[in-house]
């Protein structure tokens, strides 16, 4: 397929992974389109996990949930759930056992999918309105990190939140957060700014998930609710078997960020 992957349409994202021609992050993709986490788990924790999304709404921004055994969101015209992400994690009893580029092997009548709003949605806005990010003008996965600030728990979902990281110029920090309140269904404002030891981060320089970025002399350290709590919940839960997105790799539909302001 001869397609730009930068200035390629959500359907032509999605159809490039499905080919196996695009397994790279979505950072910078699909402008002015919603990105999703995955999350999909047997039906018997379903529940569970539900409840654990609409008590940890910044974390966990519910964007779709489907039925048992479907794998075609409505949030995607023609969209594959085991197909259309770049790559996917497996998880078995807690551990990360494999990390697969499609999941169609591992589908079955049980699972039930949850998309999760992302943070890449409101990096556009930031963007458009001066604001530089370091990890998306690198071509770098956003740093992500785990945390100290412990989540509701829900049934057999408990643990801690997982937050990213964007380097800003002091100058422009009171703008970052007014720019992403705008969002709620992307995770929203930042739960912490500076400072990380605060959230029990104690290297910026060795994320849990994504990459390093440097942070400069006139910058602080501002911290989002991440969509990849989902992973660390499943870990620290020890849940049987669950499947997520790989960090950073997401499903990219066909919404438009202006719906989720």
């Amino acid at each position: 397929m001869n397609i730009s992957i930068q200035s390629a349409a959500p359907a032509e994202i999605r159809a490039l992974c499905r080919a196996g021609a695009f397994a790279g992050q979505t950072a910078g993709l699909a402008d002015g389109y919603v990105q999703t986490n995955l999350m999909i788990l047997p039906a018997e924790y379903a529940f569970d996990f539900l409840l654990f999304c609409q008590r940890n709404p910044k974390p966990c921004p519910l964007v779709e949930v489907l039925e048992p055994g479907c794998f075609a969101p409505a949030c995607a015209k023609g969209a594959d759930l085991r197909t259309d992400v770049p790559g996917y994690c497996v998880y078995r009893n807690g551990v990360l056992t494999e990390k697969p580029e499609d999941i169609q092997c591992y589908w079955r009548d049980d699972l039930v999918g949850f998309m999760l709003g992302c943070s890449f949605s409101f990096e556009n806005a930031l963007m458009r309105e001066g604001i530089a990010l370091r990890h998306v003008e690198q071509k770098k996965n956003v740093a992500m990190y785990k945390t100290n600030l412990a989540c509701h728990s829900a049934g057999c979902m408990q643990g801690n939140m997982v937050v990213s990281m964007r380097p800003i110029r002091a100058v422009d920090v009171s703008r970052a957060v007014q720019i992403t309140a705008r969002y709620p269904r992307v995770h929203g404002a930042p739960v912490h700014i500076g400072f990380p030891q605060g959230l029990g981060i104690a290297d910026l320089s060795k994320p849990d998930f994504g990459d390093p970025v440097p942070l400069m002399d006139d910058e602080l350290p501002v911290f989002w609710a991440c969509g990849v709590t989902p992973q660390y919940i499943a870990e620290l839960s020890k849940l049987p078997f669950c499947i997520t997105h790989s960090p950073g790799k997401m499903l990219v539909t066909d919404l438009k960020n202006e719906e989720f302001v």
